[in-house]
């Protein structure tokens, strides 16, 4: 390696180093981390100080990079979204009823339309020929920055954070499919396309084939081995190969791999592992070398080109409007028009499709630093637009939805104490005296038969959590075995005689049983054996909660560290199957359960914290 290829490289990693540290330290928030190093690296490159070249272990670590960058935005897919059970229709901030996923494919059809009419009139003006590839273009999202920045407004659990993610989703996944037909016509492989239906069979026999061998790496796993993380570079390389095989492109390889990836369930460690070997080393490269490489002093000798790029930015933008049309419908209008604009960011899918382009020669090298500039402009400028037009509102929060089968002196005292910031609480009785008693004071319904065929009409399975609390066991017995049928993911069941039989029956199945006999003498123990523990359970001022910590600014660090720590007391954590007994120094890793009690209002906030991604 000579003296300029080690410059260059030392300059690269030292830029992937300083740029984050200089954007945290002024505070610049509303730019895209993958924007500032494109931008540092047109400043480096040959469009500025020249002091940064192209050499051949940059361009290899080049590849790398956008490889991980596709597989990380395969893992990004959040397939639990995309099922009909929870995307049932709900209520959004402007009080209309909202379906996330029927209203997210209805903005792409939209966005599919516009992009195609775009495009053929690139063409009529004579700035661009190529109506597949600037159609592609026009209809990708940025699933990274979206999600970022979702995560940064703590709306990934309301109805439009839901919408404009999986409006994200579809931007990313569909223009990666037709890029790979594209390019498959236009390389002279038309004949291979029926292949890559290998592809996506070696996806799913490689899923089947590793989902109990991953089980077991989970648990066989060390620090010197990290089987988990060597699994997921052999999906990477096995699907690129085969996709390279068959015609496909490498990045739709890496994309499917890291689909399966997330299948495979893996743990927040293992996620956050790969996440640090993507964007701290190779994923940084990648977006430094696409600014490296861009010529805007060519782009600006010509003309054409030059006229290309208002247009661009433009064109890119008015893409996604038919994304406002449609949220306007279902959520309030200055939200709608900020979710619309944060679709516009795209750079994460046209980088690897303008790579593709060039490699087919069908796009100059010109046209396509026009398209990545005006990509970049358009990343600066849509989350700056959407932080500014959206307004976070409380009562847009997806809540954990209760159905509770039962109105009485037992179920009434519960409903009335869950907080209705995290529970959208159901109630359903058959007795006319409880319903007529209890129907001004919550969401009650009276059901004369509670039937199978009466519930479902009522929507009395859609639910997250189902408590069957009469006071006729049998009855609560045959309900929360329904409710275990129909697939809801919590089932409770209150039972004042039960036998042991029915017990470990009732565990076998999955349904969780609340005993009253049990409680009430373990309540009686706590009082004699324990006062501070019956305090903290039945204390109204102090509450005991339990929360996933989720947040990566509070693992890796000792619980004496966390600011907040003298406003709560950690009872228990859990890690795994296992119980950990709290100290000062304990250090919490990612998808700890933490069993802590404070005041309430406290609390709340801490749980927020905490539990956010």
């Amino acid at each position: 390696m000579n003296e300029m290829s080690q410059l260059s490289l030392f300059l690269v990693v030292l830029l992937a180093l300083v740029i984050p540290i200089f954007m945290a330290r002024f505070k610049v928030n509303n730019v895209p981390t993958a924007v500032a190093e494109i931008i540092v690296g047109i400043i480096m490159g040959s469009s500025g100080f020249n002091l940064i070249s192209n050499t051949a272990s940059l361009s290899f670590l080049s590849n790398l990079g956008v490889i991980l960058l596709m597989f990380l935005s395969g893992m990004e897919i959040d397939f639990d979204l995309l099922s009909r059970k929870n995307n049932q229709k709900i209520r959004s901030q402007s009080g209309k009823m909202v379906d996330p996923l029927k209203t997210a494919f209805g903005a792409f059809i939209g966005v599919a339309v516009m992009s195609l009419i775009l495009a053929f009139l690139l063409k009529l003006f004579g700035l661009f020929s190529e109506v597949s590839l600037a159609t592609i273009i026009f209809m990708t999202v940025a699933l990274g920055v979206v999600i970022a920045t979702l995560k940064e407004k703590d709306i990934l659990g309301r109805p439009i954070g839901q919408t404009i993610l999986l409006t994200a989703v579809m931007g990313e996944v569909i223009p990666l499919l037709l890029l790979t037909v594209y390019a498959s016509l236009h390389g002279g492989n038309a004949e291979q396309l029926w292949l890559i239906i290998l592809l996506f069979a070696a996806a799913i026999f490689l899923l089947w084939r590793f989902q109990q061998p991953y089980n077991w790496f989970v648990k066989v796993t060390k620090a010197t081995t990290q089987l988990d993380i060597r699994l997921a570079f052999f999906l990477i390389f096995a699907l690129v190969t085969v996709a390279e095989t068959v015609g496909a492109e490498n990045i739709l390889g890496a994309f499917l791999a890291g689909m399966v990836m997330k299948l495979l369930e893996p743990s927040e460690a293992t996620k956050d592992k790969l996440t640090s070997i993507g964007y701290g080393f190779f994923i940084p490269i990648f977006f430094i070398m696409t600014g490296v490489k861009l010529n805007l002093r060519t782009l600006f000798a010509h003309p054409t080109s030059l006229m290309l790029l208002p247009v661009l930015i433009i064109f890119l933008i008015l893409a996604k409007m038919p994304v406002v049309a449609v949220y306007m419908r279902k959520f309030d209008h200055g939200n709608a028009f900020a979710g619309g604009f944060l679709t516009a960011t795209t750079i994460t899918i046209v980088l690897p499709t303008l790579q593709v382009a060039r490699r087919l020669k069908v796009i100059t090298s010109t046209q396509s630093d026009a398209f990545i500039l005006a990509a970049v402009v358009v990343c600066i400028v849509c989350p700056i637009v959407f932080n500014s037009s959206f307004k976070l509102t409380p009562e847009d929060r997806i809540k954990q939805r209760v159905v509770m089968i039962g109105a009485n002196t037992f179920t009434m005292p519960v409903v009335h104490d869950l907080h209705d910031k995290w529970y959208a609480i159901k109630m359903f009785t058959n007795q006319q005296n409880n319903y007529d008693t209890f129907k001004s004071r919550s969401n009650l319904t009276f059901i004369p038969d509670l039937n199978q065929e009466a519930l479902l009409k009522e929507g009395g399975f859609d639910c997250d959590i189902f408590v069957a609390a009469l006071h006729n066991d049998q009855k609560n017995i045959e309900l929360s075995r329904m409710a275990k049928k129909m697939d809801v993911k919590r089932v409770i069941v209150r039972l004042q005689q039960p036998e042991a039989k029915t017990i470990n029956d009732l565990r076998a199945a999955g349904i969780e049983i609340f005993n009253f006999t049990n409680v009430r003498s373990a309540l009686m123990r706590a009082l004699i054996e324990s006062p501070a523990v019956y305090q903290v359970m039945t204390d109204t001022k102090n509450v005991l909660y339990s929360v996933v910590v989720r947040n990566t600014a509070y693992t890796g660090r000792q619980l004496m560290d966390w600011e907040f720590v003298d406003k709560m007391t950690v009872s228990r954590i859990r890690r795994g199957s296992t119980w950990l007994s709290p100290h000062g120094s304990t250090v919490i890793e990612p998808g700890d359960e933490v069993i802590f009690s404070g005041e309430f209002e406290t609390a709340d906030h801490i749980r927020q914290i905490l539990g956010k991604e």
